[in-house]
């Protein structure tokens, strides 16, 4: 089973910045890309953005265009999420996930990982 590390979080201050970085042990079967996500306290977990292992290609949502930024190292297994000019409703366990990506559709296949918790002060 294929193993998901988030590692990176903290306590930053509004308008701070981290690097998440996400390692994967290997790609779940039928795995494409990998995507970054987020849950606040007491509220779903969302998606925040993906990456394309082949092309690099990605998406984002919407409200974190600008400041938050994926990226990955094919070498490494490795998936990062820089952000930016943090704010406090950034706060939230923030989660990485293999994809299946087709067009603009998704899917999470396999297992997720424990989570960094990211908390933002104002």
């Amino acid at each position: 089973q294929v193993q998901l590390v988030e590692s990176g979080g903290g306590l930053v201050q509004a308008g701070g910045s981290l690097r998440l970085s996400c390692t994967t042990s290997g790609r779940a079967v039928g795995s494409n890309g990998m995507g970054w996500f987020r849950q606040p306290p007491q509220k779903e977990r969302r998606f925040l953005a993906r990456i394309m292992w082949v092309d690099g290609s990605t998406d984002y949502e919407d409200s974190i265009k600008g400041r938050f930024t994926i990226a990955r190292d094919n070498a490494k297994n490795t998936v990062y999420l820089q952000m930016n000019n943090l704010k406090p409703e950034d706060t939230a366990v923030y989660y990485c996930a293999n994809l299946q990506v087709d067009g603009s559709t998704w899917r999470v296949v396999g297992s997720w990982g424990q989570g960094t918790q990211v908390t933002v002060s104002s």
